[in-house]
């Protein structure tokens, strides 16, 4: 169980930095997902942190947002 909740963990953070950037960036999820060339649905899902996210996905919403590996990923402790 306790992979299963740094997963989850993993992916809530992953959608809550995105979200951050975006709104930081005047950005809608409409305009993202163009950016990205992902499905409007597939940015709400990985913002909200209900998907797992391939990681050329996340290499796409970087490219999209514009910003660093770990601007979206979390800190090693």
């Amino acid at each position: 169980m306790p992979e299963l909740q740094e997963r989850s963990n993993l992916l809530r953070h992953v959608g809550a930095a995105t979200r951050r950037l975006r709104v930081e960036k005047r950005m809608s999820q409409q305009k993202l997902s163009e950016l990205a060339d992902l499905d409007l649905r597939t940015i709400q899902r990985i913002e909200a942190g209900k998907i797992d996210v391939l990681l050329r996905t996340i290499d796409k919403i970087r490219k999209a947002l514009n910003c660093e590996w770990n601007d979206l990923l979390p800190k090693e402790n």
